[in-house]
């Protein structure tokens, strides 16, 4: 009965129903269909569209778009929306197009919502202080430049000019006045736009989904910059919108990416913000406006500034404009009244970015002249337009007046380095020195600065330099700061300890450190502020002790100390660049013996000098500053440290003084030019001098007039009086005085000084200093009494005499009197008092101690007596203690309890009095302190008190909780955690609250529902602290009374009579597919199933399946909302209605969909996809008919086959068959296309009026045509001779119509032009493939320079194919060197001198010169005719200023042999992997000899035998004599010389003429000498004999002794000596002489065996030390290689080692044949050395996951090119089309890379030892199969510092504790993650793929450790096997050397010497000489020489010349020997090697 009530109510309220059109709370997109008009946008939901197919179609439905329309969907960047990109590109809110195509223009203009909350950020660096809190200074250039750095970063990838504007449109009269900064960079998209307005959100944390590339696809690869000059400094997004905001109130964004059609524009606005706060709209919200470029519609006609900027649109690729208006009128009156200032200082700002890395140079070049920056083409210009005045305009590159412009260009010297700070931090810097030129300091003058020291330095005597007005630079710090390459303007260096002025005195002036200025350039490594006006650790990182400096030349930094490198520079500088003092008056030059021997001399002498103005002269008076005593003198002469003869300019000198008077002052001294008083009278220094005299003090008389006087060694209580002190100055005699006696001391007054000097135990303190005058009233010197000795301590009191002005304690070298008394003090009894450190916090009932400090009356501590009981006293507090006890000096009151009323959580401050009765001075301290409430005691529910809570089910409870300590204190702990718990039902929730911070809470959380209740309940709640069991639980009784909330709902819906009908739980609806059901009634009942009347409540909890939002209304009629039946028969649909108030009232039912009418068409080709040319098509079309939804209808009406239509292009409709398909459609058959034709044919099938398409492809027919797939015959192939083609010879073979055929077995051949030679792998004939490619694969091209042709021909059958002609030309080959070019400077070349030095140069083919040229390949030969083999030399290491592209050869001894020589240079490398020699032409000279030093014959002379006979021929001392004069190395000399040849005869055994001439032998005519004429050095000695008769001693030995004497000889020549012996009886000369010549024989033989002997000796001595030599080195490799492994069994012999060595070869090629995994990425084909190959190659990688997890993190890299040099890299690129990436090693800038050996962070920071997860660097793992030193370079560049780990979690435990010292870089995990450098870790993006997906490009890996081991085996094996070779050969030499000493033939003659030398000593005898007075040795040549008393000098050596000291090794002789006997021909000849 109830239920058909409830019908009838329902029926009753039945009306029409409208779907709601509110919107839906899912995710939606915004489309603007901009294909045509400017249609609004519509809202796209996202609910359920999970694919792209989806999300098509419901564009389709949305728009009333058909399937023939053509259209695609891209977003605002123009990205094009596909199955690929739609879950990247399609996100809520986001903003679609609708366009014909990706490079539409828009039809209308477009907006797009921007949400751009402030990031978190905000809060985080919110307290850095803004660009606008300046120091003083205008901030406005600086806000400007925060604009233009957004504008550099850009502009950065710019290829052509990059153009920054500043325009300034001050003329209302245009509309408002507006700052515009305009650059022509990249353009930002509507994404960029966006991330740009969000606050704080930093260039590291911004998110795009198109952020790796540009809008044209490309990397955007950052290159290392010198100086830093990246122009990556647009940061921390925030300075841009500060500067916008800090100069006007409104900022324009318009920017039109690059390759983009679109203009994004976004305004933001502070009026605007404004006007949403007030309408309380979303503050942070707006719209990007897209437009075409050029389109004013939306500007006001009043802005026509603004309507011009967007006209300039018009034409610009990229772009972007930042318009502000709303400008302040301070900042408009700055800007114009100094328009040149502050442009100056922008210039100032960007000074290395406009003129490059080495500033402004030029001095006179214009800016449309001067070259731009090498680096980048940057234009920075700005233009002021002011209302009736003509445009401003200035470009920065043209001021010259900037600061860093004046520094650079006044600065005739620097000094670079680099600083190398903890981490990768790289600071540049350099030092320019402005010299004093001549009247004035040149460094530039500016105020800009800020100065870091205001104090000033005080003078001190030591340091003379520091004077009180500092020149030059003043203050001013050195070094200004630039931060990736842009000035930082608040930050300043004052200097480094190596560059600031000493603090001793120096060498070097201080004035020249002022003259100092200096640059820092850093990169992003250090911190700046946000608004980047300061550093934040710049110089304390600098400061750092592990900062390292280095100098740097020509851009290398140097190892060497940069304290003494720029000591020499600033020295140098000092030297050659200041001008300051004129010397004149030039009189000789000097030497200095008092000074170091370094700087004795040369000292230039000089009589005047000028200085300032002024002139000194010799002998004029003058004084001395600044010296201690002050000197008065005559100056003697001025002194200049140098090799000067003329007048010159200098920095300075000596001054050489005589001090006056002489009298007194006995002394000449040398001062510094800087000692010389330049303004002091002539008078003055005059009147001094002639009043000085006197005597000095002696000593001190002390007295103490009114007593307390201090004994030596008293002990005084501290504070006791000193009494008043009077002391008198005495001399020797006893007399007063209180000045230094005489008149030149009459400045110089006596005082005396009192110090009392504490002892302490680390040093000696100064407690008083007092100083006291003469007086005259008292006739002597006083000191008052003192009272302020109250410290502790041993104390001397000392009184000393001291002069005037400069306190010294000495006069003239000698002590002024003093007198000291030693005593000390102790401490007083306890007078007072005073508390000391508490140990806070304090709170309620807490104990505490109180500290009481006990003082004597001077504050001296001293200990507690036993009557000091404390008493304490306070108001509104209660305070007690426990006892006291004594400590040292301190009473300590224990246990001190509080109790008070505290109000706060905060605490109360209160405070007491503490009392010591027992003392006078002190009784009472006054204690203040905070009182915190004490620990928690007691929960208070303040709501609650003590009454039972009624509560309906489902409702919840709130109880306000509070903590009270024991005084009833709301408290404050950590861990304050409140718990409720409901007891007495089951599933109740529980309640917490947090107290920790305000001590109250509110327990409140879900309701509290117990399941079927039907009667009231009671439950308890318990409320207690979790963590503070101690305090009671608080209870409350909860009664729950039953809900009368909805519990049942039932659905009904219209039967087709019109009936209501109940629809039961689950059950299924029939309808049509597509329909609406619009009758469906609903109805609540509570839980006694009493019906409920709908109100508004109910209403809007009730929730269906089908319809997220809808209209309200219609429920409280008992409606629900239309259903909508699903299209598919397959998808029966599920339908709910529920309440959403968590009741789970809730009701289900389907409905099931059924076919409807036909509407689709559907037609499917089966069989092959492509049929021939006129061929009947195998296969079938299968048609189907569906209704609109796409459900089939499978039985069609009668006569539908006659309805079906088939058209197509060529289609034969005679042969097409048609039949009808059960329960499908149709079937067609027989198809068949005629025409010519090829591709795809659309086949059109109709019926009823429905349209389908089918296509198939018509193959191509017979091939025809040749087609070269790499090469276009119009572009000519460039080569270098011996180089590949790079790409592989490739055609396609193809039909008329130029399309590929169908698999064709046919060959083809190549046809070179003649000359055209390729290499020996070309292939005559190769086959086609089953693609119509014919590949002959890559050839080396081996011909010359010239043009040649290259064509293909294939056979077809009869047919002959001919491909086009491809032109080859060769070119020469800039890297392959042909010849060598030889420059040097001629001069005379002396024997055994300097040669000239060689500067050598290697010409390539292209007639250019090889850079970098190895100079070990470099040799230089040099070859005389006395010695073809020659001499080798290589080439000098190059020195910092050498280029890399010559070789020298320097300072290279010349041959000791006078005469023709020839020197050849050659160089050897490698070229095209072929060893290439290039030998120069002969250079030919002609080696002078050197000055005569020696007078010699040619030939050898017997010893004559002369007698004083009468007979002539017996007297014969010289017949005819040869003499020439030689030099050091036996070369003739003198062929200039002409003179005298003097001949005397001396003794034997004297030098010197001065013998007895009474027994010397005279010569004929009884002459004492002979005179013989030398012309061109030479003399011929003819005719010389004693006097007959003459005197001399009976067989005695003389000497002729032939001197030469002549006016151009230089040097002393030694004379020839020709021994004779002398006889008194004549036929005993007649018996000595045939004696005489016997002995010369003999000592011929015998130095001939002697020498046989000796080059026997040595070859048996040289082949032991090669024999033992190769025994050792066989010995040792033997040791190796049994480390390795081998037993010496297996290397015992030469056979054992051969065999093994063919064993272990034959399991190192199994090795090899062993898969291994390997880079399958296609290796670039190396021609040469230049290129190295892609990074995939470069490394071997042994770990599967370590391959796996760095090869995926390079995985962007692995395919790049690594090249040597950016030629290569150029070649490479162009020949790719630009397809391949490629890397020159030359480009990149090497500086900031880590060492390679580099340790870890933690052993650096020193944070563990053994941190888990084994940390290494990853670059360490890595190894490197070639090109090692290119390879690290490379993986230094691409990994860094990046490390590996085990897991992830040892990732982040290893970073959390790693940045607590560092930056943490990139970690990588065995397991594939990665965590990013910025600590972001997670998803797909840093987890590595499996191997198997990463498509080949991955590390391969190395050869097994095994393998190495055999390859190191067979290395020493071979080597082992050379060793035993050699240790045979050495072996065999050494017999034969050993046979040949002991042969009979070297016996026979060893005898035969003996016997030689016996019969010398024979005739010895007969000839008057002792038996020891010859004997042969070997001169310092190796020659055997007789030595003795009757040596003779006329056994001259043979002519055996050196052309060096050492030799080449290669041009060495065999050192086999052989020996030979002394008969017929010199020995010599037969020991040569």
């Amino acid at each position: 009965m109830h239920e058909r009530e409830n019908s009838s109510s329902i029926m009753a309220s039945k009306t029409t129903i409208e779907m709601d059109a509110g919107e839906n709370e899912t995710a939606t997109v915004f489309v603007f269909d901009r294909r045509r008009g400017n249609a609004p946008e519509k809202k796209i939901q996202l609910a359920g569209l999970f694919n792209y197919e989806a999300f098509k179609l419901r564009i389709i439905k949305e728009f009333n778009l058909t399937e023939k329309d053509h259209f695609v969907i891209v977003t605002t960047t123009r990205h094009e929306v596909t199955n690929e990109t739609y879950d990247t590109l399609v996100e809520d809110k986001d903003t679609l197009y609708l366009l014909f195509n990706v490079k539409q223009e828009l039809s209308a203009p477009a907006q797009e919502r921007v949400d751009y909350q402030p990031h978190y950020d905000t809060l985080v660096k919110s307290g850095m202080y803004e660009y606008y809190a300046s120091e003083g200074q205008n901030p406005l250039p600086f806000a400007f430049a925060e604009l233009v750095d957004n504008s550099l970063a850009a502009t950065s990838n710019n290829v052509g000019t990059r153009r920054i504007e500043l325009k300034l449109f001050f003329d209302d009269s245009m509309g408002k006045n507006m700052i515009v900064v305009c650059d022509n960079g990249q353009g930002m998209t509507s994404r960029a736009l966006q991330n740009w307005a969000v606050y704080r959100l930093s260039k590291f944390i911004r998110r795009d989904r198109t952020a790796e590339k540009n809008m044209d696809g490309e990397s955007s690869n950052q290159v290392i910059m010198p100086r830093s000059l990246n122009s990556d400094i647009s940061y921390f997004g925030v300075g841009g919108k500060q500067a916008a905001f800090f100069i006007g109130c409104s900022t324009v964004m318009i920017s039109k990416p690059k390759g983009s059609k679109d203009v994004h524009e976004l305004t933001v606005s502070k009026e605007e913000f404004e006007r949403r706060e007030r309408m309380r709209e979303s503050i942070y919200s707006g719209y990007i406006h897209n437009r075409k470029p050029g389109d004013i519609s939306h500007v006001p006609p009043e802005s026509k500034h603004m309507q011009n900027l967007i006209k300039e649109e018009l034409g610009q690729e990229s772009f972007t404009n930042i318009a502000i208006s709303g400008i302040e009128n301070r900042h408009i009156q700055y800007l114009k009244m100094d328009f040149k200032g502050w442009c100056k200082q922008l210039a100032h700002i960007y000074h290395y970015y406009i003129h490059g890395p080495k500033g402004n140079e030029e001095r006179s070049l214009s800016s449309h002249q001067r070259a731009p920056s090498p680096f980048k083409n940057l234009d920075i210009d700005v233009t002021l337009y002011e209302k009736g005045k003509p445009p401003k305009e200035q470009s920065l590159r043209d001021i010259d007046t900037d600061q860093q412009t004046q520094f650079i260009r006044s600065s005739p010297d620097s000094f670079e380095f680099r600083a190398k700070v903890e981490g990768t931090g790289i600071v540049e810097g350099i030092l320019r020195y402005h010299p004093f030129l001549y009247d004035k300091e040149t460094y530039p003058s500016s105020t800009s600065y800020r100065s870091v020291d205001n104090e000033e330095t005080p003078l001190d005597e030591e340091l003379e330099f520091y004077i009180q007005d500092r020149p030059a630079r003043g203050n001013r710090p050195i070094f200004e700061c630039y931060w990736n390459g842009r000035l930082i303007p608040y930050t300043f260096v004052q200097d480094f300890d190596w560059c600031a002025p000493p603090k001793k005195r120096g060498p070097i002036p201080v004035e020249c450190f002022n003259r100092l200025s200096g640059v820092l350039w850093t990169n992003d490594m250090f911190q700046v502020s946000t608004n980047k006006l300061t550093f934040s650790d710049l110089e304390v990182r600098l400061r750092d002790n592990n900062t390292i400096f280095e100098k740097v030349i020509a851009g290398m930094p140097q190892r060497a100390n940069i304290d003494k490198e720029f000591t020499e520079w600033l020295k140098e500088c000092h030297r050659k660049l200041d001008k300051q003092i004129k010397f004149s008056g030039y009189s000789g030059k000097t030497a200095r013996k008092d000074l170091p021997i370094k700087r004795q001399s040369p000292w230039a002498v000089y009589k005047n000098i000028e200085w300032d103005g002024k002139v000194f002269k010799q002998g004029q008076l003058m004084r001395t500053t600044r010296t201690n005593p002050i000197i008065y003198g005559s100056i003697q002469r001025f002194m200049l440290f140098g090799d000067y003869n003329e007048d010159v300019f200098a920095t300075g000198g000596d001054v050489e003084v005589r001090q006056e008077p002489a009298m007194l002052y006995d002394m000449v001294k040398s001062f510094p030019l800087s000692k010389l008083d330049r303004v002091i009278p002539d008078r003055q220094c005059k009147k001094f001098i002639d009043d000085e005299s006197g005597k000095l003090p002696e000593r001190l008389m002390v007295s103490w007039p009114e007593g307390f006087d201090v004994q030596p060694n008293e002990k005084r209580p501290a504070g006791k009086k000193i009494g008043a002190i009077q002391i008198e100055i005495l001399n020797r005699n006893g007399d007063a005085i209180s000045k230094l006696p005489g008149s030149q001391h009459s400045s110089k007054r006596l005082l005396v000084e009192l110090k009392i000097i504490l002892h302490a135990s680390t040093r000696d303190e100064e407690i008083v200093s007092y100083i006291s005058q003469y007086g005259k009233k008292w006739t002597s010197y006083w000191f008052r009494k003192m009272e302020n000795i109250k410290a502790l301590g041993n104390y001397t009191l000392k009184l000393q005499c001291v002069m005037n002005e400069s306190n010294a304690e000495s006069f003239g070298g000698k002590p002024l009197p003093s007198h000291k008394i030693k005593f000390a003090v102790v401490e007083g009894p306890p007078t007072k008092f005073s508390v000391g450190m508490l140990e806070p916090p304090f709170r309620v009932g807490v104990p505490f101690n109180i500290p009481l400090k006990v003082h004597d009356k001077f504050g001296n501590q001293t200990k507690p007596t036993a009557d000091l009981t404390p008493v304490l006293e306070a108001s509104g507090i209660t305070v007690e203690y426990d006892t006291t006890v004594v400590k040292g000096t301190t009473l300590l009151i224990k246990d001190v309890k509080a109790i008070a009323r505290v109000d706060s959580p905060l605490g109360k401050d209160y405070s007491f009095n503490i009392t010591l009765p027992s003392l006078v001075d002190s009784p009472c301290e006054t204690m203040k302190f905070r009182l915190l409430p004490g620990w928690p005691s007691l929960i208070h529910v303040s709501n609650r008190q003590d009454e039972d809570i009624e509560l309906e089910n489902g409702k919840p409870v709130l109880f306000n909780v509070e903590i009270h300590d024991a005084a009833g204190n709301i408290t404050v702990q950590p861990k304050l955690n409140v718990v409720c718990k409901f007891l007495g039902a089951g599933s109740l929730p529980t309640y917490n609250a947090d107290c920790s911070n305000t001590g109250k809470g509110t327990l409140s959380g879900n309701i509290l529902f117990i399941k079927n209740i039907k009667k009231p309940q009671k439950i308890t709640a318990r409320i207690e602290l979790s963590n503070f069991k101690n305090v009671p639980a608080y209870e409350q009784s909860i009664t729950i009374i039953p809900s009368c909330q909805p519990c049942f709902l039932d659905v009904f819906f219209t039967k087709a009579d019109g009936k209501l009908e109940k629809l039961l739980p689950l059950q299924e609806l029939n309808r049509t597919a597509g329909e609406h059901i619009t009758d469906l009634m609903f109805a609540l009942f509570d839980e006694g199933k009493r019906h409920l009347t709908m109100t508004k409540e109910l209403a809007d909890k009730i929730k269906v399946s089908w319809l997220p939002r809808f209209n309200k209304d219609l429920l409280l009629e008992g409606r629900l909302p239309n259903l909508k039946v699903p299209d598919s028969i397959l998808d029966p649909k599920y339908c709910e209605v529920s309440l959403s108030d968590g009741s789970s009232v809730e009701f289900s039912f389907t409905v099931k969909p059924n076919a409807g009418e036909a509407a689709l068409l559907k037609a499917t080709a089966k069989g092959p996809k492509s049929v021939r040319l006129g061929e009947v098509w195998e296969g079938e079309i299968v048609v189907s008919v569906t209704d609109q939804h796409s459900n089939p209808i499978k039985k069609l009406p009668h006569g539908a086959l006659s309805q079906l239509e088939v058209t197509s292009e060529n289609l034969n409709p005679r042969q097409l068959q048609r039949a009808l398909l059960q329960n499908v459609g149709f079937v067609l058959k027989n198809i068949r296309f005629t025409g010519d034709t090829l591709g795809q044919r659309e086949i059109t099938l109709t019926y009823c009026g429905l349209t389908d398409y089918v296509k198939l492809t018509i193959d191509p027919g017979l091939p025809s045509k040749l087609k070269f797939v790499h090469f276009t015959p119009a572009e000519p192939i460039i080569l270098h001779s011996e180089s590949w083609f790079g790409k592989p010879i490739s055609l396609q073979l193809t039909d008329e119509s130029g399309n590929p055929p169908s698999y064709v077995n046919v060959k083809a051949s190549l046809n070179p032009s003649p000359g055209l030679q390729l290499g020996s792998s070309a292939k005559p004939n190769v086959a086609c493939d089953k693609n119509g490619i014919i590949d002959f694969g890559d050839y080396k091209v081996m011909s010359g320079v010239g043009t040649y042709k290259l064509s293909v021909k294939v056979l077809i059958g009869k047919t002959n194919i001919v491909s086009p002609t491809l032109t080859v030309k060769v070119l020469p080959d800039p890297m392959r060197p042909v010849s060598l070019d030889v420059t040097y400077t001629e001069k005379k070349i002396l024997a055994g001198g300097v040669l000239p030095d060689f500067c050598l140069t290697v010409l390539t083919e292209d007639k250019g010169n090889l850079q970098n040229v190895n100079v070990k390949s470099v040799t230089m030969v040099i070859r005389h005719e006395q010695c073809p083999s020659g001499v080798c030399y290589s080439s000098d290491p190059r020195k910092a200023a050498d280029e890399n592209k010559f070789a020298y050869f320097r300072n290279r001894k010349a041959p000791e042999v006078s005469g023709p020589c020839k020197i050849t240079f050659q160089y050897s490398s490698k070229y095209n992997n072929h060893n290439v020699v290039i030998r120069s032409q002969e250079l030919k000279f002609t080696v002078i000899a050197g000055p005569p030093v020696k007078l010699v014959t040619n030939a050898s002379q017997l010893t004559p035998t002369v007698s004083n006979s009468p007979r002539a021929d017996r007297r014969v001392l010289v017949s005819s004599l040869q003499l020439n004069l030689r030099d050091e190395f036996n070369n003739p000399a003198g062929e200039d010389i002409n003179g005298k040849v003097s001949v005397t005869v001396c003794s034997s055994v004297s030098d010197t003429d001065e013998d007895d001439d009474s027994e010397m032998p005279c010569l004929d005519q009884s002459a004492s000498n002979m005179t013989f004429t030398m012309t061109k050095g030479r003399a011929l000695i003819e005719n010389v004999t004693v006097e007959a008769n003459t005197p001399g001693k009976d067989g005695v030995e003389y000497v002729v002794k032939m001197a030469v004497t002549s006016s151009k000889l230089s040097n002393k020549v030694k004379p020839f000596r020709q021994p004779f012996l002398f006889y008194n009886d004549a036929r005993k000369q007649i018996r000595m002489a045939a004696l005489s010549r016997d002995r010369d024989d003999l000592i011929s033989h015998i130095k001939a065996y002697k020498e046989l002997f000796d080059t026997i000796d040595q070859l048996v001595k040289e082949m032991k030390n090669a024999n033992a030599e190769a025994v050792e080195v066989e010995t040792q490799t033997k040791r190796e290689l049994q480390k390795l492994g081998l037993s010496a069994q297996q290397i015992r012999s030469d056979v054992s080692i051969t065999r093994l060595i063919s064993e272990l070869t034959k399991k190192k090629d199994s090795f090899l044949k062993k898969p291994r995994r390997k880079c399958g990425l296609e290796n670039v084909v190396t021609r040469d050395s230049m290129t190295i190959g892609k990074i995939g190659y470069l490394a071997e990688v042994e770990d599967n996951d370590i391959a796996r997890i760095l090869s995926w993190h390079l995985g962007g890299d692995m395919d790049c090119v690594i090249t040597k040099t950016t030629t290569r890299a150029k070649e490479i690129y162009d020949k790719s089309n630009g397809s391949q990436q490629v890397l020159p090693l030359d480009s990149i800038f090497k500086r900031n890379f880590p060492d390679w050996n580099k340790p870890l962070p933690h052993v650096k920071f020193k944070i563990g030892n053994n941190p888990p997860g084994n940390p290494i660097y990853a670059r360490h793992l890595l190894t490197f199969p070639g090109s090692e030193e290119e390879c690290k370079l490379v993986f230094l560049m691409l990994l860094g510092n990046t490390i590996v780990l085990d897991s992830l979690n040892d990732a982040n435990k290893y970073r959390m504790e790693l940045i607590k010292y560092a930056h943490c870089p990139t970690l990588l995990t065995r397991d594939g993650s990665r965590v990013q450098s910025n600590g972001k870790f997670g998803g797909n993006q840093n987890r590595a793929p499996p191997l198997e997906r990463m498509r080949g490009a991955v590390f391969g890996a190395p050869v097994s450790q095994e393998y190495q081991n055999i390859c190191n085996q067979i290395e020493k094996l071979t080597f082992l096997k050379a060793a035993v070779a050699k240790r045979s050969e050495t072996q065999l030499e050494l017999k034969e050397a050993e046979a040949r000493r002991n042969d009979a033939d070297v016996k026979t003659q060893m005898r035969e010497c003996q016997e030689a030398e016996e019969q010398l000593v024979t005739i010895e005898e007969k000839l008057g000489m002792t038996s020891s007075s010859t004997t042969i040795t070997t001169n310092g040549r190796g020659r055997p020489t007789p030595k003795g008393p009757s040596e003779t000098t006329n056994q001259q050596d043979p002519l055996r010349r050196r052309l060096n000291n050492t030799s080449s090794p290669s041009l060495r002789t065999s050192s086999r020997r052989s020996a030979g006997g002394p008969s017929g021909a010199s020995p010599e000849t037969k020991r040569r090697r």
